[in-house]
């Protein structure tokens, strides 16, 4: 969505799926895996460091979820 005071936003590829799940230390979100730098932006990167930023987030959500599982298995 466009205001009067911006240029429409060209359609870009995202690794966004919706689900935002951040954690209260600003960690990466476990939905996609981008911290709260990259989310936000990513507008404003290039094509190649988005395209770099996806590489990264299989590995990176691997992490993060099995991270999380532990800490839920934990109680903490």
């Amino acid at each position: 969505m466009s205001t009067p005071h911006s240029p429409p936003m060209p359609s870009m590829k995202t690794p966004c799926v919706r689900v935002c799940v951040l954690a209260p230390n600003a960690g990466p979100c476990l939905g996609c895996g981008r911290t709260l730098d990259e989310i936000s932006g990513w507008p404003y990167f290039t094509s190649q460091q988005r395209e770099d930023i996806m590489a990264d987030l299989p590995a990176r959500l691997i992490v993060l979820r099995a991270e999380h599982k532990a800490r839920k298995e934990r109680g903490s």
